[in-house]
């Protein structure tokens, strides 16, 4: 995560020694990182007693730059150094109402932001209650014979909530009434005024919270009536909740108020970018960002965002600085790891197991002081061990099996369902992606020492590759001396391990909290235009990769830029997202040395000088428009543009208006008009793919360059005279492309909305032979033209998965990426079984797979026979 970011407790209790340090990612809305955890799993995928992670001994460093709310943004920034400079870290001066001359918009807007901040405000008040319930009895005890805590312990623990409390209650009681009473007329500055002007409550509070917690801590380990009370306090839920309460930790609640100040800060920075200058508020709003800002800034002054972790054997400090899960590969197998980069020494741990109740520690598998750490050329490197890659079709399997439970799950929240089988549902949620997490990594990143001994880590992200690798070399720079640590020094650095770790949660959905945005499901189109900034001419290219099901895969790639300092690609992708929350952009310099050229399959040569990241807003690319950003990684920006398509939108299918053309024109008109059995553009498309791109890794999965496809489009529609010569010079991802969108872009489906539910129904049979006889049945119900071209287009899908070896593109992957386009729901019956964006996204895909896999794995089905058996059936459906 950023250091700019504020880092929280995970509320539960740490370590043994009385301090903790460390922190846990946010559990907001505004939650800037992912909500990582193996409490629940060691690092073989076996279950661990749930033992949650410490707090902090230092101070949270605290985010003084808001560039925008929680509620219309991102989930804030994340990324190493170069990711920070993606996003403008100043407020602006003047607001953006540019794009909203239209007052009846900025009205609209500025209720938006002010009903999410009241949501929020209500549960942190919940939240300052909650920390308020036991402090009264504890007082009463104080004075009695057998306290729990002292007067003055309770004093220091709850020092100022009470104050925090009456303060954010008269707001919200002020406040609440003018949102709900909303109109162009409502004035409510001075109360954001007002509640800037009493910041000095929150300077206190946080000059005692080190000493808050230290105290808490402190008198949980010695008084086991305080501890059991400040595990689980419970927290009221809001109105309009189905719970009645959340129990939360004494820990996790104090860190509440220091999250507050940062919340605040954003939401009048929204406010303030939405209300127009000459509006009564307008000076108010600057006048307490003003203030705010001001205040976090100072506070910032006095933090020292480093954690301190323990003595090295020389005296000095050795810090954490980086920690994060890897798989390694050890013994032939994959462990899931955490790893610790320290000052001077990288350390591969795993968690032990421990009984109920007891503190959680790591074990150390292995250990090595950075002075010996190297990383070879490629020349140098031996062949990297072989990698039992696991099928792409377990792997998509897998994703919609995860998909589905996440509808059941969401589905037994709607109904009440019984607790009991609710966690069952999640518990095997979060076996299967944590199958997922093992097993999807391929890119390898190998550690080695002097002597030889090396160590393979393998990650999902080219970008997280290049974040270890940076961090390590960073510290490389200053003068490492090389050591050993003898068993004790090892017991007490491993022992800090678990109080340090910033990342205390696996990346799953199971870990998330309810109120945590699901991310993105659709489509993301991505222009990616140019670069600047290179000191020398070079072969160039970019990357994209997003994130889903919680890790990071590459999704597009751009076309080499030969010998430039300032490449134009100017390329449109379109890349499918699946609860995306985070865009990365690598910048490449392509390695044209044939010596260096792949050892193995997964190794990347090619150098990369630049990385950068982007948080996915849906209030900024859900729009019809494009949305135009720069992302800077060192020294260089990259300027691209996107824009969001969501999946129920993607799913309506427009008739074309013209008569002639072919994309959107039902294909019988085609048919006839051509007087062809298959559309002409489906067998172009389809000849020149077994031509010169039947080889090609990841054919019809990779996207092709969306101008590229335009540009076919257009000729197909206009019936260009050039169109077969723009075929043999098209890149051949880009000809996949074509014939992918012809097939989304027909006025229905190619299986036809009247038979959608009769195949739905057809492959769910479990007999055998009822389903062989449905199957072919609904087959000889498709009007010719379309039964004829999806024959024609299913022994092509055969050709192509026969060279499954080399292309990597099995008959699984092929069914994953035609099924949805080839059979889906009408739009009718979409909208009214669908309320969830990650229900489309796993509502019936599942099926639609199996439909064309059943098609791909029976023997070659002909239209003769057909037609043939036809006189044996009945004709109706």
């Amino acid at each position: 995560p950023s250091p700019s970011r504020p880092k929280r407790p995970a509320g539960e209790p740490s370590g043994s020694d009385g301090t903790t340090s460390g922190s846990s990612d946010r559990e907001d809305a505004s939650s800037a990182d992912f909500n990582y955890g193996t409490e629940d799993y060691d690092a073989e995928g076996n279950e661990e007693p749930k033992v949650p992670p410490g707090g902090s001994e230092t101070m949270p460093y605290i985010d003084e730059s808001p560039t925008m709310s929680p509620q219309l943004s991102a989930r804030g920034q994340e990324g190493g150094d170069d990711a920070n400079n993606s996003i403008s870290p100043t407020a602006p001066d003047e607001p953006d109402v540019a794009g909203e001359r239209d007052s009846g918009k900025s009205l609209e807007m500025r209720k938006l932001v002010l009903s999410d901040f009241l949501a929020s405000e209500e549960i942190y008040i919940n939240q300052l209650e909650a920390l308020l319930l036991p402090m009264k009895p504890l007082k009463a005890t104080a004075t009695t014979s057998q306290p729990v805590l002292t007067t003055q312990q309770i004093e220091t623990i709850f020092y100022k909530i009470q104050d925090l409390y009456e303060i954010h209650k008269e707001f919200y009681d002020s406040l609440y009434p003018k949102v709900q009473n909303w109109d162009s007329s409502v004035v409510l500055g001075h109360l954001f005024q007002k509640l800037a002007s009493q910041l000095g409550v929150y300077k206190a509070f946080v000059d005692n919270y080190k000493i808050a917690l230290e105290t808490a801590e402190k008198c949980s380990q010695s008084n086991n009536q305080f501890q059991k009370i400040s595990e689980e306090l419970k927290v009221k839920s809001p109105k309009d909740s189905k719970e009645s309460h959340t129990s939360v930790t004494m820990e996790a609640l104090l860190y509440k108020p220091i999250d507050r100040v940062t919340r605040s800060t954003l939401v009048l920075h929204d406010l303030l970018k939405h209300t127009p200058s000459d509006h009564p508020d307008y000076p108010l709003l600057q006048d307490a960002l003003r203030i705010s800002q001001n205040f976090l800034s100072s506070i910032n002054e006095d933090i020292d965002p480093r954690r301190t972790a323990v003595t090295t054997p020389k005296g000095e400090t050795r810090q954490l600085v980086k920690d994060g899960f890897l798989v390694e590969m050890a013994e032939g197998t994959r462990k899931l790891r955490h790893v610790f980069l320290f000052t001077d020494v990288l350390l591969c741990a795993k968690l032990k197991k421990t009984a109920v109740g007891k503190h959680q520690q790591y074990d150390c598998k292995w250990y090595m002081p950075l002075a010996e750490l190297v990383f070879p050329s490629l020349e140098e490197l031996d062949p990297c061990p072989h990698v039992h890659a696991m099928p792409d079709h377990d792997l998509e399997d897998m994703k919609m099996k995860i998909s589905s439970m996440k509808s059941e799950v969401q589905k037994e929240k709607a109904n009440k369902g019984q607790s009991r089988a609710m966690e069952r549902l999640k518990k095997k949620m979060f076996d299967n992606e944590f199958w997922l997490l093992l097993n999807s990594p391929s890119i390898p990143f190998r550690i080695h020492h002097r002597n030889g001994k090396s160590y393979l880590f393998l990650l999902s992200s080219d970008y997280e590759r290049a974040e270890w690798r940076e961090a390590i070399q960073r510290l490389q720079k200053k003068d490492l001396q090389t050591f050993v640590l003898s068993s004790v020094e090892l017991q007490v650095l491993t022992g800090s391990c678990f109080k340090l770790r910033t990342v205390h949660n696996l990346p799953v959905t199971s870990n998330k909290d309810d109120d945590e945005p699901p991310g993105m499901y659709g489509f993301l189109h991505v222009i990616v235009h140019s670069a600047k900034g290179f000191k020398q001419s070079a072969n160039l290219y970019c990357t994209l990769e997003v994130d889903s099901f919680g890790y990071f895969v590459s999704k597009a790639k751009t076309r080499v830029f030969r010998d430039t300092t300032e490449p134009q690609w100017n390329e449109e992708f379109e890349i499918e997202l699946e609860g995306s929350q985070c865009l990365r952009i690598l910048c490449y310099e392509k390695c044209y040395d044939k010596t260096k050229l792949n050892k193995d399959d997964n190794e990347i040569v090619d150098r990369i000088v630049g990385k950068g990241q982007v948080q996915l807003d849906p209030q900024t690319v859900q729009t019809k428009n494009w949305h135009m950003d720069v992302i800077e990684m060192n020294g260089i920006k990259v300027e691209f543009s996107m824009k969001f398509t969501s999946r129920d939108m993607s799913l309506k299918r427009t008739p074309s208006k013209k008569q002639t053309g072919v994309f959107g024109v039902k294909i019988s008109v085609v048919t006839k008009r051509e007087r062809s059995k298959v559309p002409y553009i489906v067998r172009q498309c389809v000849e020149e793919v077994e031509k010169r791109g039947i080889d090609e890794v990841g054919i019809y999965r990779i996207s092709g360059v969306a101008t590229d496809i335009q540009a076919l489009k257009a000729a197909f529609d206009s019936n260009n005279k050039d169109i077969l010569v723009m075929l043999s010079d098209m890149d051949i991802n880009a000809i996949a492309g074509t014939l992918k969108l012809y097939f989304r872009e027909l006025p229905e489906p190619l299986l036809t909305d009247r038979l959608y539910p009769a195949f739905m129904q057809g492959i769910a049979l479990s007999d055998l032979s009822a389903k062989e006889n449905c199957m072919m049945h609904l087959l000889r119900s498709l009007p010719d033209p379309n039964l004829i071209t999806f024959l024609f287009l299913l022994e092509h899908l055969k050709r192509v998965a026969e060279k499954e070896p080399v292309n990597k593109m099995s008959l699984h992957n092929l069914a994953t990426v035609f099924g949805p386009t080839l059979l889906r729901p009408s739009e009718a019956e979409s909208k009214g079984n669908l309320s969830l964006a990650s229900d489309i996204w796993s509502h019936d895909v599942m099926a639609q797979v199996q439909v064309l896999l059943y098609y791909l794995q029976h023997s070659p089905i002909t239209f003769a026979e057909l037609k043939r058996n036809a006189l044996f059936f009945s004709t109706d459906v």
